[in-house]
């Protein structure tokens, strides 16, 4: 009997053994993190003794040992006022997502060689410390090639000055001297900032959509070295390529050192896409991402304003989504192309010259302004609140538009009364045009000056390339006070002759040529996108010679002002001669607002000595600028406006309280830009 039940004891101690190993066992494999967002199994675990790790396995992202998803949007702090940052951001994260995506432009940081900028709209390590701040993780891609609709797609501009020429986007030396150089600036300052130092940015992109562009693997090899040697093994790189072999296979790098994401035109499956992208990652390296899922899309002046459904963006959104799959929405929130920045692109040739709106709002789910009471931002942010593992915040307020009502500019100035104003506008000399850049002028405008011996009538001229646009006037040099005659415009798309009028003087007529720069190109392979009169100038079939070139950059434009106001007689005769006009408005509180340029036709405009960007009414679609409250101030405030054309005949403009992208000019499909 005593045997007996020492058995039975042992038999239940035994038993209560195993009872508990099966509820250790039950506690641990429930414990143990998921595999994927929702379902599956994986052998994969992070020692949880690392920290702050970010990576990619079984062809998933993983933070910090746990399943991840990128649920991300193109937000970039050089098209948003530094004040707004976070409320962009805020939106941003209410809209549900857990990743911004940023591009570095170097031509906004070193917008001359060796003098660097990384103060006020170009302050990136604040835009990143408050992503942190915000709980956002970063992709950073820092180029050096951005694209992006921005002045030669990041690249600054004096690197086309270069002799001999540098060619962009390749394994030239002369180019990865000073690649190496800018990153080597860069780089590090971004470094304390990666996700394994504590930081938001847990990828950063080697070069854009270079698939598109070029086949140079030397180049891209060298781009993955430097960035590593400044960076690190731990941070993951990445490429962006269009979803298809061709771009694929020249755009990308082979093995496991570089991860390479796709982007694909909205409505496309996105699953057979994201299968082609494994046969281009090492096995178990490719968690199927979208770097870039277009919420919107582009437009360029003439064009009607870009527009795509919030349902067939939503519902497309949610194809990756619903696999697990990751994306980037491009863009979240566009913003603005202030100053001289916004880029341009072609159509079937050089010559076929697009340029883009001063306004990026990219028919973006947050608005230029900020805006978010709209379909799309309510249509993707169900989508996404389906498949967020956090519950999504509040949904902040737009913030007040006010209308200041109409301002009369009462104060104004010809621009050709720049020329010859000492420490305003330097002369170069030449006998024969030379560009923008090879004087030292990067954005704004050149006026070249000659003189012609009028034969018979009338004079054919003719300007076999100029970038972009050039508006031709006649005098005569003794008749100093008397305003330059207007003549013809030349555009880059017309490239017509055009006729000079017969006027009598005394000795050679002068004739003068005011050339933009509209935007240089961001895409494509005419990139190397010289501005200026780039060929010779012919005058009834023969060149021209002996110029002076009047680099205008509009960096003293309140100096300017302060130079030969315009008589009240004078402007009852202003019509087509570029000139300046100035008002003064009051104002007691300050707010976001938009100028309406209706009734005006070509300009730039400057609100507080702030370049707000260029206005084109007369051709369209964009009618108003948005002004963000944090250019404006209790009190008086200044607008200036550098009317190309001719002026609205009430010489005003009028503060409104919305966009405007409508009927002010005519965009209907044709190219209007030689108007």
């Amino acid at each position: 009997m005593l045997k007996k039940m020492a058995r039975n004891r042992s038999l239940r101690r035994t038993t209560l053994k195993i009872f508990i190993f099966l509820i250790f066992l039950i506690i641990l494999f429930a414990c143990a993190p998921l595999p994927s967002i929702t379902h599956a199994t994986s052998q994969f675990h992070l020692d949880k003794g690392y920290v702050h790790k970010f990576e990619i396995a079984e062809d998933m992202f993983w933070k910090d040992g746990e399943p991840f998803r990128i649920i991300g949007g193109d937000l970039h702090y050089f098209r948003v006022h530094p004040e707004y940052w976070k409320d962009r951001l805020l939106r941003a994260k209410a809209l549900g997502l857990n990743t911004i995506q940023t591009y570095v432009p170097w031509n906004l940081h070193e917008p001359r060689q060796g003098h660097l900028v990384f103060e006020g709209i170009a302050d990136l390590i604040s835009f990143l410390k408050l992503c942190k701040e915000l709980d956002l993780l970063v992709m950073l891609r820092p180029g050096p090639y951005i694209c992006g609709e921005w002045d030669l797609g990041g690249f600054p501009a004096w690197l086309l000055a270069k002799e001999p020429a540098i060619r962009l986007r390749s394994a030239d030396p002369a180019f990865l001297e000073l690649v190496e150089k800018w990153w080597g600036i860069l780089l590090p300052k971004v470094s304390p900032l990666l996700y394994s130092n504590g930081g938001p940015i847990t990828m950063v992109q080697i070069e854009n959509e270079f698939g598109s562009y070029g086949d140079d693997q030397a180049y891209l090899q060298y781009l993955v070295k430097l960035a590593r040697t400044h960076l690190g093994e731990d941070i993951i790189l990445y490429t962006t390529d269009g979803g298809s072999r061709q771009t694929l296979e020249k755009g990308t790098i082979r093995g496991d050192a570089v991860f390479s994401a796709v982007d694909f035109t909205t409505g496309d499956d996105p699953w057979p896409i994201f299968e082609l992208q494994k046969e281009f990652n090492a096995p178990g390296k490719s968690p199927p991402l979208s770097a870039e899922f277009y919420t919107g899309w582009l437009t360029h002046w003439g064009e009607n304003i870009a527009s795509t459904d919030a349902t067939f963006t939503a519902n497309n959104l949610e194809k990756i989504l619903s696999k697990n799959g990751s994306a980037v929405l491009y863009m979240v929130h566009g913003g603005t192309n202030y100053g001289f920045y916004s880029g341009a692109n072609t159509g079937d040739g050089e010559s076929d010259y697009k340029p883009d709106l001063t306004s990026y709002d990219y028919d973006a789910p947050i608005r230029e302004s900020g805006d978010v009471d709209n379909t799309k931002y309510e249509a993707i942010r169900t989508v996404i609140g389906k498949y967020s593992a956090r519950p999504l915040a509040a949904v902040p307020a737009n913030k007040e538009k006010i209308a200041y009502g109409h301002i009369k500019l009462d104060e104004i100035s010809f621009l050709f009364d720049m020329i010859g104003m000492k420490g305003l506008v330097d002369v170069v000399e030449s006998q024969n045009p030379i560009s923008m850049e090879a004087i030292g002028q990067m954005f704004g405008f050149v006026l070249y000056a000659s003189e012609y011996t009028p034969k018979g009538n009338e004079s054919v001229l003719s300007i076999p390339k100029v970038h972009d646009r050039a508006q031709v006037f006649i005098s005569c040099p003794e008749d100093s006070g008397k305003r330059p005659t207007y003549v013809d415009v030349i555009t880059r798309q017309s490239n017509r002759p055009i006729y000079l009028p017969h006027i009598k003087c005394a000795s050679k007529n002068n004739l003068f040529i005011l050339v933009e720069n509209m935007g240089r190109l961001n895409y494509g392979s005419y990139i190397f996108d010289r501005k200026g009169i780039l060929s010779s100038v012919y005058l009834d079939a023969r060149p021209l010679y002996k110029w002076k070139m009047h680099p205008i950059s509009l960096e003293n434009v309140n100096e300017a002002l302060k130079f030969n106001p315009i008589s009240l007689n004078a402007k009852k005769k202003l019509n087509y001669e570029p000139a300046f006009y100035t008002g003064h408005f009051n104002i007691s509180k300050v707010g976001d607002t938009y100028i309406s340029f209706r009734g005006w036709s070509k300009g730039i405009a400057f609100v507080n000595n702030v370049n707000i960007g260029r206005y084109w009414p007369s051709v369209g679609p964009q009618c108003n600028l948005y002004v963000p409250a944090p250019f404006l101030r209790e009190g008086e405030n200044t607008v200036v406006i550098l009317e190309l054309e001719k002026p609205n005949p009430l010489l005003s403009v009028s503060f409104v309280d919305y966009p405007d992208f409508t009927t002010c000019g005519k965009p209907s499909g044709k190219r209007v830009l030689s108007s």
